[in-house]
């Protein structure tokens, strides 16, 4: 009996643990995951009454050709930037906008989107667009690129590729990652969701380093359809993803003549042999003068006649007749039947007889009744 009591503990003891550790795991997997509908709430003078202390301001210069949109939607601006008690000013003169916190601002991070709202509108982003930056959920990237390419013409076809024809490839871009995308002179201003930027930015930094976006496009289409099924949320995408490798198309063109290095020797190369030397060598020093223009002149004579002999074959090559091709002589075949058709070798002879010349015809034609009125008038002039 007390064996058995104590078996029934230590089980009680597992499952309680067991339970413990379930209980633990669904936690875990439910903090992993955000709820559907969730929203942060928003920031309220409630959670700051008091207000700001010191006042904060930004300014940034805007470039002349955007002077009279800013000077047509400015009366926009300020309304929506004192909704959030944030002061704005145009200067037309310098060529800059500047905001302000004024003693009713309440948000301390309110002045920072100011900020961004200044910028995007400075950066040629239209105002619809550009006001979004104001709520809470939505955040600004503005990406420099100018100084990641050296050659111009190379950086404004990588430009280019980026908007795509028609601007195609930048609307592609925008509905995968839920972002406002706008490619002015040196950079690319972004407006969206903080998963949405991070996305833009690889995408716009891999196509100035020679990648083509639509390869970033796939893998973007592949990670939302995947994002649909609950159960691969856990799990590694790799294996779903494509692999786009590098390929080197050009290659360096090697040169025909190929230096090869030699050894490297501590001593210096030996000195060259002088003519005298080499006579020497030959026993030619101990000769007589005359010997050596008599030895001299026989190389002279054999070069010469080198000469003249490959002179007359060059000469020769044109007499020489080509090689005629045998010609093959038509050989008649004889007939596989051991009969002859006789009425087709008379109705050919016939046919060959009509065709000479001065030859009668096999069945003279009666003369007509033109030519026989012709001679009776004939014959009458005559007795006339």
């Amino acid at each position: 009996m007390a064996s058995s009591t104590m078996e029934d503990g230590v089980s009680e003891a597992q499952t309680g643990k067991k339970a413990q550790k379930t209980k633990n795991q669904v936690d875990e997997s439910e903090l992993l995951t955000v709820p559907d509908g969730w929203k942060e709430p928003a920031f309220s003078r409630e959670d700051n009454p008091r207000g700001l202390l010191e006042e904060s301001s930004f300014a940034t210069l805007f470039p002349k050709y955007r002077e009279a949109y800013l000077k047509e939607c400015w009366p926009l601006v300020d309304k929506a930037l004192a909704e959030a008690h944030v002061k704005a000013s145009l200067d037309l003169i310098e060529g800059s906008i500047t905001v302000s916190t004024t003693k009713k601002t309440f948000d301390p991070y309110a002045i920072v989107r100011a900020r961004d709202l200044i910028k995007l509108l400075a950066r040629s982003v239209p105002f619809e667009q550009a006001v979004r930056i104001l709520q809470d959920d939505v955040a600004c990237d503005i990406i420099k690129i100018g100084t990641l390419v050296r050659n111009r013409e190379r950086f404004v076809k990588r430009r280019q590729r980026l908007i795509g024809p028609k601007g195609s490839t930048l609307k592609a871009l925008e509905l995968l990652t839920n972002c406002y995308v706008m490619v002015q002179g040196n950079t690319v201003s972004a407006l969206g969701p903080f998963s949405g930027l991070k996305e833009v930015r690889k995408v716009v930094m891999d196509t100035m380093k020679n990648i083509h976006p639509i390869y970033n496009i796939k893998t973007l289409m592949i990670k939302r359809e995947l994002s649909k099924d609950p159960e691969l949320r856990i799990q590694s995408w790799e294996r779903f993803l494509p692999k786009f490798r590098h390929k080197n198309l050009t290659k360096r063109k090697e040169p025909k003549k190929k230096s090869v290095k030699k050894e490297y020797t501590p001593f210096p190369p030996s000195q060259p042999e002088s003519k005298v030397d080499k006579e020497l060598a030959t026993g030619e020093f101990f000769l007589r003068d005359s010997v050596k223009k008599r030895k001299k002149m026989e190389e002279i004579k054999v070069k010469q006649a080198e000469a003249l002999t490959k002179k007359q074959e060059e000469r020769n090559r044109a007499f020489i007749p080509p090689k005629e091709k045998p010609l093959l002589k038509k050989s008649t075949k004889a007939p596989t039947d051991g009969k002859l058709d006789i009425e087709a070798i008379k109705e050919k002879v016939k046919k060959a007889k009509t065709k000479k010349l001065g030859a009668p015809p096999v069945n003279p034609a009666p003369p007509t009744n033109s030519t026989t009125t012709k001679k009776k008038k004939n014959k009458g002039k005559n007795k006339g």
